[in-house]
């Protein structure tokens, strides 16, 4: 309890400091998630979750379960001219002591600024940031057929570990899906 304490802590304060990487995509700055951006978030989830192929999850949740589900920090937004384009969050992957510097991507970008190295931004930001929290290994779960999300996890250091095969079903179809991971070359070795 006292590590994963200690590591949020640590993301707190990382992401609250002006990022080196507030890097040009379009004048797209990298910014926390604040609470004040949930309809935004909301709206961006809900546009990915129509494609099929970003979730089992067909309705994105209220705040207060989104919240609860992720950890404090690091949330990440990309901003352009004032308005958010997508965003990055990290979940837990078990509540065990052991597993504290392990978490799970969702990833998120605007259907309109899909393919414009939005998401490179974000994913390269989040991991920035949660190394410097104490996060050895992120870990994504994609579909197979989401080629786009697996490329830019793909360009951003994670590797495939695996297929899970008929896994879960979305709209009575079993889907598989693919686990991919980073590991830190900084933190935890």
């Amino acid at each position: 309890m006292a590590e994963e304490i200690r590591v949020r802590d640590e993301a707190s304060r990382v992401a609250s400091e002006p990022s080196s990487l507030t890097r040009d995509a379009g004048a797209t700055s990298i910014v926390p998630l604040e609470p004040q951006y949930w309809d935004r978030v909301r709206a961006i989830y809900l546009d990915g979750l129509a494609t099929g192929q970003a979730s089992f999850e067909t309705t994105p949740p209220e705040w207060t379960e989104w919240d609860q589900a992720h950890l404090p920090h690091p949330r990440l937004a990309a901003l352009r001219r004032g308005e958010i384009i997508g965003w990055v969050a990290l979940c837990p992957v078990s509540k065990r002591r052991c597993y504290s510097g392990v978490a799970e991507v969702s990833i998120y970008i605007d259907s309109e600024a899909r393919g414009q190295g939005v998401g490179r931004l974000l994913l390269e930001e989040v991991i920035r940031v949660s190394e410097r929290a104490g996060i050895w290994t992120l870990q994504a779960v994609i579909f197979p057929e989401n080629i786009g999300s697996i490329r830019l996890h793909e360009r951003c250091g994670f590797r495939l570990v695996g297929r899970r095969e008929r896994i879960a079903q979305r709209d009575r179809v079993w889907r598989d899906t693919l686990l991919l991971e980073r590991r830190s070359w900084m933190t935890g070795v």
